[in-house]
Formats: structure tokens, C-alpha cells, sequence
């Protein structure tokens, strides 16, 4: 049976010898709020034992006060492998809770991208694809706040990391014949980077297509908004949405000359608006960015959409070639930044970069050209 673990001794006791690699996932709730709540942590210490298919796993109970500290430890240390799937959120939820990321990392979806296994799989469809093995799916939505947790939640939770060493011992193992490795730990430092960096979206209104429509004035002030509305969202540990929602903020925006009281006016006749925020807000609305005379444009359909197809259509030829799913390489808002100028960084970066810039550089004349230096 699995281990209960719900004393920080109790957990220092099971790492005291730590393996060279551990299975690893998260139980969370983010409905409320903007950090997502840790509620549980699954760690496998090695693949399954037939004789005792679950000696292996413990479930850690995060709610119990010190153990997201003893948890550290684990977490940080360098010698150890973490295997997860689909990474990204419960890098935030340990990142607030335990204040470190998990590395190194081997996350199983994206090394079954890269190894040509299937874009963005589900870990039960990546489980049943590889091993055989059909996992159920009752507690997906789960409350996993509250205690005791049921039997039905415990077995969930363990089958989330019972098969993650299997998982990595296949997917490593093709990464490697293919040559590939390096390509994962890359995609994998960009994510780690990019959890870390508590400064966000630079450029949120690059998102929101409606902000295409705005001029130049107005894209600068829902930039102000934006920028307020994430800070005070991770103040008050409270949804984005819950704060100001984008098309208010762009409603906000597109008006030049709104006063303090026109705004509060504004306000009071939305619903669900932030109406005790007012001032708040305005104070944002009217405080200039130090950056954002540097702020890209959000743009419409004003490219050149003959050459964008024939970006996208070096890119899946590209992505045929190498067996990789439609999307890997390069997603359309990363055509459009080199359609803009934006150079070879970020994702597009590295091994992207390598594969890439001898097919498209010719689409992108001069331009492309010169992004390529970059």
C-alpha cells in the first residue's frame, strides 16, 4: 500500500536516502485564487515493485505545517532527477508554496513531443499508449482540500506517479536514439526559466486580439491595466478576472480622455466591475510605464499572409520531416514575431533555431535576414 505521509519526519525519514530519480505530482485547487493551493504531493521513489506495486509511492500531505519546508530538500537537490508530467502548474504550486522549483526535470509530455510519441498527451492517454495500462479518471475534479481524503482519491493520486519511471525509461530512451536529449533539457530550462521569472508577461496586451483595434494610446494605457490588474491579482492571491476582466480593461482603454469620475461612472454601470477599485485604477490608467514606449504593437491582419503561409508551410513540412507534431516548432504568433523582426530568441531559440533558419530565413528577405543576427 502507499505511504501516508503527514509528519515532516515521517517524509525526512523516507528521503533520508534519496534515489537517483523520483516520480513526482501534484494535487491543487486554483478556482479562488491566483496561486494555485497545494493540497497534496505524490512522490514515486523508483518504479513499481510487482510484489508490492505501491511500497513505493508516498502521498504527502502539504496541508501539515513544515512539511512544504521538508520538502525542499528533495526538491533542490541537484542529484536527483524529477520525472513529471505536464510540468507547468505544479512548478507554480511548488515555486509558492516551497519557494524552489524541482530540478533537473524530465517531463514526460514534452519528451513524447519531441520524441514524435504525440503533442500535448494526456498522462492516462500517454500511459495506456506505452504501457498498456488504462487509468481511471473519477477524481479528476476532486476536492483535495478536504480530509481525510477518500480511498478513490488516494488510488488517483498514486496512478498519477506509478508509471512515470516507465514513462521515462521509454521516452529517454528514444530521445536518445534520435538524438534528441539536448532538445528536451533546453524546452525544459525554458519552462524552469520561466516559472522563476516573478515579472510575468512583459507584453500582456499582445494576448488580447481585441487590442488590435485600439491605437497606439490606448494599447499603452490596457498595458498600464494589465500590468495593475497582475500585480494586485498576486497581492491579493485572487483570479485575474476576478480583479478587472479583459473586456472591460479594453473597454477602459479605448477611452482617451476618461476621468476619475467618468471612470467610477464607467464602473457602476458594469456589472461585476471593481467598483470599491476606482481609484486604483485610475492611478494606474494615468501612471505612464517606464518601458512602454518599448511595448511591441498588437497587431491585426496587417502581415504579409502569402508569406506567413509560407512560413507555416516550411514549418510543418519541416515538422513531417522530423516526425514532430503540428505545432512543436513554431506556433503562429512565433511566425509573426519573425515576420516583425523579433529574432531568433525564446522559444524559437537553440535547437528550434538550428532546425528552422535555413528554411525560413529565405521566406523572410532582408528582414528575416537581419532577425537571424539577432
Amino acid at each position: 500500500m502507499t505511504h501516508w505521509i503527514d509528519t515532516p519526519d515521517a517524509l525526512r525519514a523516507h528521503l533520508a536516502q534519496p534515489p537517483a530519480s523520483v516520480g513526482l505530482d501534484t494535487e491543487f485547487i486554483r478556482e479562488r485564487t491566483y496561486w494555485p493551493q497545494l493540497a497534496l504531493v505524490q512522490v514515486a521513489l523508483g518504479e513499481a515493485d510487482p510484489a508490492a506495486p505501491d511500497a513505493h509511492i508516498l502521498l504527502v500531505d502539504p496541508l501539515v505545517p513544515g512539511m512544504c519546508e521538508a520538502l525542499v530538500p528533495l526538491l533542490a537537490d541537484p542529484a536527483v532527477l524529477k520525472i513529471m508530467h505536464s510540468a507547468s502548474e505544479d512548478l507554480v504550486a511548488f515555486r509558492h508554496a516551497c519557494g524552489v522549483l524541482p530540478a533537473p526535470l524530465f517531463d514526460t509530455q514534452v519528451a513524447a513531443a519531441l520524441a514524435g510519441v504525440g503533442g500535448g498527451m494526456g498522462y492516462q492517454k500517454l500511459v495506456q499508449a506505452s504501457t498498456g495500462v488504462t487509468l481511471a479518471k473519477g477524481e479528476t475534479r476532486s476536492d483535495w482540500l478536504r480530509r481525510p481524503l477518500s480511498p478513490a482519491q488516494l488510488d488517483y493520486a498514486a496512478d498519477d506517479v506509478r508509471h512515470l519511471h516507465a514513462l521515462h525509461r521509454q521516452l529517454d530512451a528514444a530521445l536518445q536514439a534520435q538524438g534528441r536529449s539536448g532538445w528536451l533539457q533546453e524546452d525544459v530550462a525554458r519552462l524552469l526559466a520561466t516559472v522563476a521569472d516573478e515579472d510575468g508577461d512583459r507584453w500582456p496586451h499582445l494576448s488580447l486580439r481585441s487590442a488590435q483595434f485600439l491605437d497606439g494610446d490606448g494599447q499603452r494605457r490596457l498595458l498600464r491595466l494589465l500590468r495593475w490588474r497582475e500585480a494586485y491579482a498576486r497581492r491579493s492571491d485572487r483570479p485575474r478576472s476576478w480583479i478587472l476582466d479583459n473586456e472591460l480593461a479594453v473597454a477602459i482603454a479605448r477611452q482617451p480622455a476618461l476621468g476619475r469620475g467618468g471612470l467610477q461612472q464607467l464602473l457602476d454601470a458594469t456589472p461585476k466591475a471593481p467598483r470599491n477599485l476606482g481609484d486604483a485604477l485610475f492611478e494606474a490608467l494615468s501612471s505612464p510605464l517606464a518601458d512602454e514606449a518599448d511595448a511591441p504593437p498588437a497587431r491585426g491582419d496587417d502581415r504579409d499572409k502569402k508569406q506567413l503561409r509560407a512560413l507555416q508551410d516550411a514549418v510543418a513540412a519541416a515538422s513531417a520531416e522530423l516526425g514532430l507534431p503540428e505545432g512543436l516548432l513554431a506556433s503562429r504568433r512565433l511566425l509573426e514575431s519573425l515576420q516583425d523582426g523579433g529574432g531568433w530568441t525564446g522559444a524559437l531559440a537553440g535547437w528550434r533555431r538550428a532546425v528552422l533558419e535555413p528554411r525560413l530565413s529565405p521566406l523572410l528577405g532582408a528582414g528575416g535576414a537581419a532577425a537571424a543576427s539577432v
